[in-house]
C-alpha cells in the first residue's frame, strides 16, 4: 500500500505535514525550552497574518496584540475597583495594591487552559487574574459584564490606533507638500481619459493627491474625537447591577460611570447602550479607513501610470531586482503593494455594516469573531499603506527631459489656437489660417501615426511662407509655461492656506524617514 493510500482515512487524504503536526509542536516546545526560538520555528509551520508578520509597524501590531488587550482588561478591572472603593464599597487598599502589582504578570497558559475549560474568554482571565491576586479575587469584575472589559478595551484600542495613524498620514502629506512646492511650476502634459489634454504642472497634479489625503486627515481626526466610552453599563445597558451594589443610589452609579470613563482617558461615555456599544461606531471607524484606502489607491495608480510613461518613479534601490526574468525591469512594487492592500482595506467596511445590521435586540455574539478580524486588519492595513506611501513620497524621482519630450510631441497641436490668434493680429484671416493649419496638422499626424516619426507641425509652419509674419513669435507661442494657467499660483495658495495649517498640530511629529524592511 502506498504512503498516500495509508494516509487516507474515511475518504479524506491526510497530508503528511498534517500527520506530523504534533511532532512539530513538540519540536517547537523543546526549542523554546532550550532558548532556541521555538516560536519562530512554529511560525514557519503555521499560517501567520502577513499584516502582522510582514507589513505593519511593531507599534500598530502591539496595539492589537493579546498583551495589550489583556493588560487593558486588567487595567479596566483596576479602574472599576478603585472607583467602587472611592464610592464606598468595601474594597481595601491591600486588594487594589495587589491588582496594581499584577497588571502585566499574565499567565497566558493558565488563561488558555481556563478558557478551554470554561468556554468563556473573560471569565478565564478573571480566574487567571484572581490566581495571582488571591486577596483581590473576590472583587475583580464586581458588578460588570464581559463587555465592560471587551467593548471598552476595543474603544481604547481604536483610539490608540487612530492616534498612531494620524501623524503617519500627516507625514505623508508633508512629504508630498514639499514635492509639490518643488515642482509647482514644472509643466507636464495633463491627461483626461488617459488621453493627452491641456498642460498642468507636476506640483499641481500632486496637489490633487494631497487634497484627498487632507480630507482623510480631517475625517480620521473627527472619527477619533467622536469616540465615546461604553463605560459601566451592566448586562443590558441598564446599570441594574451597579444600582443594586450602591443600594439604589443613582448618583453614585452615574459618578462611577464618569470616574471610570475619565480614568480610561475619555471625555464622554454613551448614555444609551445595549450590552455592547452600538456597532455603528465600528462602521464609522472603518469607513474613514476605507476612504483613506481609496485615496492611496488613486495616488499609487497615478504613480504607476506615470512610471510607465517614464515621467515619474517611486524609489528604486541600488540592488533591487525588478524581475527574476527581465533584469532591466523597474517595477513600481511599492505602489503596487499599496494598491493591493488598499483594495483589501476598502472591502473591510462591509463587515461592520453587516454586523451592525444583524445585532438582535440588546446584542448577539455573532459579532465577536468577525470583529476580531476586521478591526485589527483594517488598522494594520492602513498602517502599512501609510508607511509604504511615506517611503514612496520621500524618494519620488522626476524625469523632466522625458516630460519635456512628451510635451513637444503634443504641444504643437495644442498651440494651434494661439497661432491662429497671432496670425489674425498680424492681419491674416482666421478662416484661411484655420484651413492651412488643419491641412498641416493632418500631415504631421500622419507622420506620427503612420511613420512613427516626431510631430513636425511646427517645422511645417516655419516652412510655409503664409506664416512668415509670426515666425518670430513661435518660440513664445510654444512656451509650455504659457499653457499651465494658474497652476503654480494655485499650488502656492493651497499649500499656504489649507495644507500647512492642517499640519500644524503635528509639527513635532513630522521628522524621520521610513525604511522598508521588505
Amino acid at each position: 500500500m502506498t504512503s498516500r493510500r495509508k494516509q487516507r482515512r474515511g475518504g479524506v487524504i491526510r497530508h503528511r505535514a498534517w500527520v506530523s503536526s504534533s511532532a512539530t509542536r513538540k519540536r517547537g516546545v523543546l526549542m523554546a525550552a532550550n532558548g532556541c526560538g521555538g516560536g519562530e520555528m512554529a511560525g514557519h509551520d503555521t499560517y501567520r497574518s502577513p499584516l502582522a508578520a510582514r507589513y505593519a509597524s511593531p507599534e500598530m501590531a502591539f496595539i492589537f496584540s493579546d498583551a495589550h488587550k489583556f493588560q487593558t482588561w486588567r487595567q479596566l478591572w483596576l479602574f472599576l475597583a478603585e472607583a467602587e472603593q472611592k464610592l464606598g464599597l468595601p474594597i481595601t487598599d491591600e486588594q487594589l495594591d495587589e491588582m496594581r502589582a499584577n497588571l502585566h504578570t499574565i499567565d497566558y497558559k493558565m488563561a488558555a487552559d481556563e478558557e478551554k475549560r470554561l468556554r468563556h474568554d473573560v471569565m478565564a482571565h478573571v480566574h487567571t487574574f484572581g490566581h495571582c491576586c488571591p486577596k483581590a479575587a473576590g472583587i475583580i469584575h464586581l458588578g460588570a459584564t464581559s463587555c465592560y472589559v471587551g467593548d471598552n478595551t476595543d474603544l481604547i484600542t481604536l483610539k490608540k490606533a487612530f492616534e498612531l495613524l494620524l501623524p503617519k498620514l500627516a507625514r505623508v502629506i508633508s512629504r508630498l507638500a514639499d514635492f509639490a512646492a518643488e515642482h509647482a511650476g514644472l509643466p507636464t502634459l495633463g491627461f483626461t481619459h488617459f488621453q493627452p489634454a491641456q498642460l498642468t504642472t507636476v506640483g499641481k497634479r500632486c496637489c490633487l493627491w494631497i487634497q484627498d489625503l487632507c480630507m482623510d486627515l480631517e475625517r480620521l481626526t473627527r472619527a477619533r474625537d467622536d469616540l465615546r466610552f461604553r463605560g459601566v453599563k451592566g448586562t443590558t445597558g441598564t446599570q441594574a447591577s451597579f444600582l443594586q451594589l450602591f443600594e439604589g443610589d443613582h448618583g453614585k452609579v452615574e459618578e462611577l460611570d464618569k470616574m471610570v470613563t475619565e480614568k480610561a482617558g475619555f471625555q464622554r461615555a454613551f448614555i444609551i447602550t445595549g450590552q455592547t456599544y452600538t456597532r455603528k461606531v465600528d462602521i464609522e471607524a472603518l469607513s474613514v479607513l476605507a476612504s483613506l484606502g481609496a485615496s492611496v489607491h488613486k495616488i499609487c495608480t497615478d504613480i504607476r501610470l506615470l512610471a510607465n510613461l517614464k515621467e515619474l518613479e517611486e524609489p528604486f534601490e541600488k540592488q533591487q531586482i525588478g524581475s527574476s526574468a527581465m533584469p532591466y525591469k523597474r517595477n513600481p512594487m511599492r505602489c503596487e503593494r499599496c494598491c493591493s492592500l488598499a483594495r483589501h482595506l476598502m472591502t473591510l467596511v462591509l463587515d461592520p455594516l453587516q454586523t451592525a445590521s444583524v445585532q438582535w435586540l440588546e446584542r448577539t455574539l455573532d459579532d465577536s469573531a468577525n470583529r476580531r478580524l476586521c478591526l485589527a486588519e483594517a488598522f494594520l492595513t492602513a498602517d502599512t499603506i501609510l508607511s509604504t506611501l511615506q517611503n514612496v513620497s520621500e524618494g519620488l524621482v522626476v524625469y523632466p527631459k522625458v516630460i519635456e519630450r512628451r510635451i513637444r510631441q503634443e504641444l504643437p497641436f495644442m498651440a494651434t489656437e494661439n497661432i491662429i490668434m497671432a496670425v489674425v493680429k498680424a492681419g491674416g484671416s482666421r478662416q484661411d489660417c484655420h484651413e492651412r493649419i488643419r491641412v498641416l496638422s493632418q500631415e504631421a499626424a500622419a507622420v506620427v501615426k503612420q511613420e512613427g516619426g516626431d510631430n513636425d507641425l511646427i517645422a511645417r509652419i516655419r516652412a510655409d511662407p503664409y506664416f512668415g509674419p509670426i515666425h518670430g513669435q513661435l518660440e513664445h507661442l510654444l512656451d509650455p509655461s504659457s499653457f499651465t494657467g494658474r497652476a503654480a499660483q494655485q499650488v502656492e495658495k493651497f499649500l499656504q492656506e489649507e495644507v500647512r495649517p492642517l499640519l500644524k498640530p503635528y509639527e513635532g511629529q513630522l521628522a524621520g524617514k521610513v525604511e522598508l524592511s521588505l
